[in-house]
């Protein structure tokens, strides 16, 4: 006989949804003056509830909103609020509209650095379970100025900010057990949802992405319901591979062999190397990754990705959320094949090396002659975040059979039509090092690839020296010289 619900409980989910629906406007009510108030990541991120919150520029003050990878529409909490009367936002991995808004509003946008498996505090009891006794609300002498203090955590825990006041995310319509599914959009949110006041944010085009673990939050556990008004999901744009992508693609698929599990990042390189996957012979490949992109739709249509060799998550490509085109979020709806998992298990050291065989691919701005790799910013000046990346390459090295590759072109040509080199000397003060020159094993430009791994200094600044751009070449081996780091065997 078929299982049948049970109708007073099917009844009590109904009735609490309908207790619990509000408008966007009588929902953000609870935001107070000093609350720390966090909204869910990527395609996660809400409209309507930000929207609400902008309009209450003036009512309250010294009010934190945090996300990360924000994407458009602009955040109306600062938009609406020019003067900075009230709120100020932060980004825990920058995006192209990150940027804009640090140009625009550069004293009320900051970056937050972190690893992104440590968002994941549900699974680390990162931050503390209950507020400081010194939070302050409704500062009488608030004149404008930002005071932070009111964030700070002073209790024996793992983080130096407390649990958040208020989580908003923008998730699918809740299904007939009462669960509203994060969708393409896991991340950390079902440990952020642990906030003193959760608020979800209805969106019927949002996919239903089938777990994996932690894909989605309960009725009983949300004290406000907005039904937003279903504007279509941000998607990310094409990339176009130049022919340095294809050539840097070329040298790391001759390390790709049967069976190995892959780990993409973002860019036109990475959809080459997907490409090139799915018109290749390579078989019963696997998948895990933190970003699941279109590549990886491609791969498996094309029957060369299929995990069939992976040890965790046999069968299921393993990720944490998706960017990219509306054909790919159409592919993740529902789909079996796919298993939608909280960063705390995804991007977790011990999770990617008890995968055999795994290659983590990413991408970098500029590698010094030491071997550290910047992934992030200009100097001072942040471009985009650490994200996974060091969780990657340090998990994949200490897979059985696993190999780490960075990437990146030799050149880049600057605002006043100056190319330079991206293998560099040194880096410019304020420059971020993502991956430390001891994590570091494959670096890839389109002159080859090289393994650094256990190499001293001078052997290091030879590899690298050897895959720069040639017209550079000399100047390297220079300064290394200058630095007694070119002892090389080769001083012939």
């Amino acid at each position: 006989m078929a299982y049948k619900m049970d109708y007073n409980a099917h009844r009590d989910i109904q009735q609490q949804y309908k207790d619990k629906l509000v408008t966007a406007d009588e929902a953000v009510k609870c935001v107070r003056s000093g609350d720390w108030v966090t909204y869910a990541f990527f395609n996660g991120k809400p409209v309507a509830c930000d929207q609400a919150l902008g309009r209450r520029v003036g009512e309250v003050n010294n009010v934190g909103v945090f996300g990360a990878v924000t994407i458009p529409p602009l955040p109306e909490v600062l938009s609406k609020d020019p003067q900075g009367v009230s709120f100020y936002y932060g980004d825990f991995h920058f995006s192209p509209l990150s940027r804009m808004m640090k140009f625009l509003f550069p004293d009320r946008m900051s970056y937050c650095p972190l690893n992104f498996v440590e968002t994941d505090w549900e699974c680390d009891h990162l931050l503390s379970q209950h507020d400081p006794v010194y939070k302050t609300v409704n500062q009488p002498d608030w004149q404008g100025k930002l005071d932070t203090s009111h964030l700070y955590n002073n209790d024996p825990c793992k983080s130096g900010i407390r649990r958040q006041d208020v989580h908003i995310v923008r998730a699918a319509p809740m299904d007939a057990n009462g669960y509203f599914n994060f969708g393409i959009s896991n991340a950390c949110m079902m440990g952020w949802c642990k906030a003193d006041t959760l608020i979800v944010e209805v969106n019927k085009n949002m996919p239903i992405a089938l777990g994996g673990a932690r894909e989605g939050v309960h009725i009983s556990n949300v004290d406000y319901i907005v039904e937003g008004d279903n504007e279509p999901l941000f998607e990310l744009g094409n990339v176009e591979a130049t022919e340095v992508d294809r050539k840097i693609a070329e040298h790391v698929f001759k390390y790709l062999y049967d069976g190995c599990c892959i780990q993409l990042g973002i860019g036109g390189m990475p959809n080459t190397l997907g490409h090139m996957i799915a018109k290749s012979d390579l078989k019963d490949l696997g998948g895990h990754t933190e970003m699941l992109v279109d590549a990886y739709m491609e791969m498996t249509l094309s029957g060369r990705l299929n995990n069939s060799k992976k040890e965790v998550d046999r069968w299921k490509t393993a990720y944490t959320f998706a960017l990219g085109s509306r054909k790919l979020y159409d592919w993740i709806h529902n789909n079996t094949g796919l298993a939608s998992y909280n960063v705390g298990y995804c991007n977790h050291f011990d999770t990617i090396k008890a995968i055999d065989n795994f290659v983590s691919i990413n991408s970098a701005i500029e590698v010094d002659i030491m071997g550290q790799v910047n992934a992030e910013s200009d100097g001072f000046n942040q471009i985009t975040g650490n994200g996974g990346m060091l969780d990657f390459v340090s998990g994949s090295f200490w897979s059985k059979g696993g190999k780490s590759f960075i990437c990146l072109p030799s050149t880049h040509t600057g605002k006043d039509g100056t190319v330079k080199s991206r293998i560099v000397p040194f880096f410019k003060p304020g420059t971020a090092v993502t991956v430390p020159r001891q994590s570091v094993q494959f670096i890839v430009t389109e002159y080859g690839a090289v393994n650094l791994k256990l190499c001293p200094l001078w052997m290091r600044a030879e590899k690298l020296i050897s895959i720069a751009h040639p017209d550079f070449r000399d100047e390297l081996i220079k300064v290394a010289e200058e630095n007694k780091i070119w002892t090389r065997s080769n001083k012939k």
